[in-house]
């Protein structure tokens, strides 16, 4: 479990929308923490490059496997282990 500290005119505006919404606090809170962290981790190079990676063709040369092996490389940063 986390704490956070929110000053009161957070908190205020947080109960507010909370009554509004009829959601509670703690979902209101939970959905903000999630499409931020998603956000961020959405923007990653990685993330925004992976399904592109590799997928040139060309007739060889010393750039031949730099595809596969930046793909690869992207996913041991990533913790990915295919």
């Amino acid at each position: 479990m986390k704490r956070v500290r929110l000053s009161e005119q957070m908190e205020s505006e947080l109960e507010e929308a909370a009554r509004i919404s009829g959601e509670s606090v703690s979902s209101i809170i939970r959905r903000a923490v999630q499409d931020r962290c998603r956000l961020i981790l959405g923007n990653r190079l990685d993330a925004r490059v992976i399904d592109v990676a590799g997928t040139i063709q060309s007739k060889g040369g010393l750039a031949r496997r730099s595809g596969r092996a930046f793909a690869e490389s992207l996913l041991q940063r990533r913790g990915d282990s295919s």
